[in-house]
């Protein structure tokens, strides 16, 4: 019996000393880095492990900043929306210089509570149609963000305020990743908006600072603000050049003449008589700011084939066409800019087509899907590019940055997804796809227009602070 007792402490003390050591070796298998309650071993995958960093950072976020799908399907798709994200974002070094003969149409009139009190633009509502029988058809009422916003896309950086400096900030390094040297910017006078914002004029300086940050400049795209005429424009003119125009990052355009000149970019002058026009941009008028301190570029809208002999009376500089859609006027129409640009060489006026890499606005005219444009992963950008470097032109613009109620905007957007909406994307592709497109086409059109520049006798591709 003792016999048996000593034969069983014996195998006992064995097998305890076998789970002893059997623990000492798991522990020293296991990272010393690794948290209490991580699965064993994920840390030796350095590909999970970043998974797992990344599945914290997305439970941790519920504001809207940079966000994704609001109604995750699966982490894999987020982790990629994440990853095109940093990615696209090159080096400096790897970039092509600033392009100061690209512009770009940008708007700095959104806004939400964390920086407005409310939401701006982002609820854009829906707009009625003219003939009361189609807007019977649609729905009506405001949108409402953060998740409802007033766009078919979503924005990379969330229903983003303007007047948050980090979002200009961004904004800024993307027109920069992009070789775009000049933004213009939609303006109205101090305490005048557009009838669904708020005044902007005051983040006119931030604007410029951020601008010269990153040696982009900035000229003035201005908008059709109630009782704009000639004697308005002299006085509004005069406040920009006055307040803004020491400013290093204020574009100037070089003329043949060698003067460095303003530009100011006129939204729907059509609706303003030539005569009026005439008042301020000859120098015989009533109004003239010719040869005056206050002189400039006005570039006029061409809508309409009709409007050319207008803008011609009326004194305006040069052209712009600003529509990113194919066919939707005569001006944004691409077989028509050869002949656009013909007329403007007769008359020693500057040619600006503007290119776009589609639209939509369904979100607030539902009725108006047949002027849909169609992006095709690109395609139709790199065909309206191609079509305007085709017209040896001046300037080109481009419609636009971030004008995100007709989907037109460059700026960078991600999937998104709520419970009744489905936003559209860029994907196959990155958030940054058109970014990259237009710094192609940027140093394409710079290589360019460096040649036909020297057979027309142009100018040098540098800006003038």
């Amino acid at each position: 019996m003792a016999k048996f007792r000593r034969r069983t402490c014996f195998i006992l003390s064995l097998f305890i000393l076998f789970i002893f050591s059997l623990m000492m070796g798991l522990k020293m298998l296991r990272p010393n880095k690794a948290a209490f309650g991580d699965p064993f071993g994920l840390d030796l995958l350095p590909e999970i492990r970043q998974q797992t960093h990344l599945t914290k950072v997305f439970d941790s976020q519920k504001s809207d900043k940079i966000s994704s799908e609001t109604n995750i399907k699966n982490l894999k798709s987020e982790e990629i929306t994440v990853k095109a994200s940093v990615a696209s974002e090159p080096h400096p070094e790897e970039l092509p210089p600033l392009n100061y003969y690209l512009h770009v149409f940008y708007y700095s009139w959104y806004g939400n509570p964390q920086f407005d009190g409310k939401y701006i633009h982002w609820n854009h509502p829906v707009l009625s149609h003219w003939d009361p029988q189609i807007t019977k058809k649609y729905p009506k009422g405001k949108h409402n963000p953060p998740d409802d916003i007033g766009s078919r896309f979503y924005p990379e950086l969330g229903s983003y305020s303007s007047r948050d400096p980090s979002v200009i900030e961004t904004h800024m390094k993307q027109m920069y990743s992009a070789s775009i040297g000049v933004l213009a910017l939609s303006w109205y006078p101090p305490d005048l908006n557009d009838e669904n914002g708020e005044p902007t004029d005051n983040l006119v300086p931030t604007i410029l600072d951020k601008a010269h940050k990153y040696n982009l400049k900035v000229t003035f795209h201005i908008e059709p603000y109630k009782n704009r005429d000639d004697k308005t424009m002299y006085q509004n003119v005069k406040y920009i050049i006055d307040k803004y125009g020491n400013h290093p990052a204020f574009y100037r355009y070089k003329t043949k003449n060698g003067n460095a000149l303003p530009m100011f970019y006129v939204y729907d002058s059509y609706i303003t008589a030539s005569q009026k026009w005439a008042n301020l941009l000859t120098s015989s008028g009533s109004q003239s700011i010719r040869n005056s301190p206050y002189d400039a570029l006005f570039i006029a809208l061409l809508v309409d084939k009709k409007h050319r002999y207008r803008i011609l009376r009326g004194g305006f500089d040069g052209i712009y066409t600003y529509f990113a859609t194919n066919g939707f006027t005569y001006g944004s129409s691409y077989e028509n800019w050869a002949k656009i640009k013909y007329f403007c060489d007769q008359f020693d006026l500057m040619f600006i087509p503007s290119v776009g890499p589609g639209y939509i606005d369904t979100s607030i005219r539902p009725w108006n899907s047949h002027n849909t444009r169609n992006r095709i992963n690109g395609k139709y950008y790199e065909t309206a590019l191609s079509a305007a470097l085709q017209a040896h032109p001046s300037i080109i613009s481009i419609t636009s940055f971030n004008e995100w109620h007709e989907g037109t905007q460059i700026e960078s957007a991600v999937p998104k997804r709520t419970s009744n909406i489905v936003y559209l994307d860029y994907r196959p592709h990155k958030p940054s796809l058109y970014l990259e497109l237009t710094r192609k086409w940027s140093e394409k059109y710079r290589k360019e227009r460096a040649i036909y520049a020297l057979g027309h006798q142009e100018l040098s591709t540098q800006p003038v602070s």
